[in-house]
């Protein structure tokens, strides 16, 4: 972390500025808002949770103790008559109502996840060592489906909260730390997604990027030295530490022992912003806590079942959409001359070119008045992007909007050059621009679908475009594939970024 203000006066001076009404890191949705306290809205949203594991732990029992309820001899009419207090202290137990994973995702998933594991292992022991008779029923099929609805139950919370949180809603208040043009990049990106639940309301820099930071943000801005005072006075509930130097250990040191007793919340940001998931992990060495960076594994078991689970899903693809493909096919040739289907040169893994298809969007001669419209280009960085182009046809617009021009690229996935999930396939003479960095995008097959397809589409700037690609290919696993494959079905239905 680089040299502290030690001024209190400079301090003081910044908790006296006047406050922007409606800063950059608030969500346009709410400006003005105030979010929500952590304290008022976390306690709302575990309750639910544990009211709603209880009905269902309730229904659960009801099912299995169907057939010998009026039997309360029998062991299963006491597990079922328990199973609505059990489930919420199974889940408990495991932590899945946790402040700290709350509406976290994967982490509150899991959790949840392993205490259903946990109890069907208690369960099928017990049962086997007091030779109980326990319903196979209430272990292979009741269980596992009371698993199964309390996970769709927190999937349904979140999107809840995420809706909330837009809105301005149940969201944390955080006080960003480090170097200005570190502070600046992690405001924008929180700004840019307030679904995350952590709004900016103030930072603190050194005293060199002071004023730089106070005038873009309109923030309150601090030194380094004032954090739990301006936390104080902005009521922040997380600090996050964004930047790293020669003295960050000993500034985190410090500032940990700053906040104790505060019920400030500190976060770090590692400087991997790309990596995240199962590739870090804490290893101590010595009693030195040290952060692991795996890296990434292009090859393996795990793309076997990909390219398996992508084949076999675009022939199931192929086979049920046969009618709707055949429509579009009809439906193109009748409203403009030229071929139904648009060949390409796009650039896949390893730099190797392929010949990707599309249903035809434009008229025929549209790669010849590409020369005439360079300068009507709405994209920055190497794309080209029109939201009005004047070469896309009547059927066609309809088709990129629902993005049925993408569905015969079913048969490059079949045919092996491109994946179901993947980064956006580039041409030859976008790769031909790239920077070292967005090279990275050709180790992985390029996709139907990706990040990029559920994030915004045409409406994502090029950095933010790269950056969605790298963090793919950077972390990639079936898990998030299936994830995107949910997700693309809600951007396609919405036409997000879509033209």
């Amino acid at each position: 972390m680089p040299d502290h203000v030690s001024s209190v006066a400079v301090t003081q001076r910044s908790l006296r500025a006047p406050r922007a009404s409606a800063p950059a890191a608030v969500p346009e949705s709410a400006p003005g808002s105030v979010p929500v306290r952590q304290g008022s809205w976390i306690r709302g949203y575990v309750g639910a949770l544990v009211a709603a594991d209880a009905v269902l732990g309730a229904a659960a029992g009801l099912i299995a103790s169907s057939r010998t309820w009026s039997s309360p001899r029998d062991t299963l009419f006491w597990v079922c008559l328990a199973l609505p207090l059990m489930w919420p202290v199974v889940v408990a137990l495991a932590g899945g109502y946790a402040a700290r994973v709350a509406a976290l995702g994967r982490e509150e998933l899991s959790r949840v996840l392993r205490g259903g594991i946990g109890v069907l292992a208690v369960m099928g022991f017990t049962s086997y060592a007091l030779e109980l008779a326990l319903s196979r029923a209430l272990v292979v099929v009741v269980m596992p489906t009371l698993v199964l609805a309390s996970l769709v139950v927190r999937y349904v919370a979140r999107w809840r909260l995420r809706s909330l949180r837009r809105a301005g809603r149940c969201s944390k208040r955080v006080l960003v730390v480090g170097r200005g043009r570190a502070v600046l990049g992690l405001t924008e990106r929180l700004a840019a997604d307030p679904a995350s639940g952590l709004v900016v309301v103030g930072a603190c820099v050194t005293d060199a990027d002071r004023r730089h930071v106070e005038g873009v943000t309109g923030l309150p801005v601090a030194g380094l030295d004032g954090v739990r005072a301006l936390a104080a006075e902005l009521e922040a509930e997380t600090v996050a530490v964004t930047s790293a130097s020669e003295t960050a250990a000993e500034y985190l040191r410090r500032l940990s022992w700053d906040l104790e007793g505060s019920g400030i919340e500190l976060l770090v940001a590692p400087g991997l912003i790309e990596v995240a998931g199962p590739r870090l992990h804490i290893r101590p060495y010595d009693g030195l806590p040290l952060l692991a960076v795996e890296q990434p594994r292009f090859e393996g078991w795990r793309r076997v079942v990909k390219t398996a689970v992508d084949r076999g899903l675009a022939l199931a693809a192929v086979v049920v959409l046969a009618p709707v493909l055949v429509a579009v096919a009809v439906a193109v040739r009748l409203d403009s001359p030229g071929p139904v289907l648009f060949r390409q040169e796009r650039v896949g893994k390893d730099g190797r070119t392929f010949s990707m298809i599309k249903f035809r969007s434009m008229v025929a001669d549209a790669e010849g008045q590409l020369a005439g419209l360079h300068a009507a280009n709405e994209f920055d960085g190497v794309l080209f992007k029109i939201r009005r182009d004047p070469r896309i046809t009547r059927t066609g617009r309809w088709l990129r909007r629902l993005s049925l021009d993408e569905l015969p690229q079913l048969f490059n996935v079949l045919g092996g050059s491109m994946s179901l999930v993947g980064p956006r396939p580039p041409l030859p003479v976008e790769v031909a621009r790239y920077d070292g960095s967005a090279t990275r995008r050709l180790l992985v097959k390029p996709g139907l679908t990706g990040l990029w397809q559920i994030s915004g589409r045409s409406d994502l700037s090029w950095e933010e475009s790269v950056r969605l690609d790298l963090r793919y290919v950077e972390n990639w696993s079936l898990a998030m594939d299936a994830s995107i494959l949910w997700r693309t079905g809600r951007a396609v239905l919405t036409s997000s970024g879509a033209y």
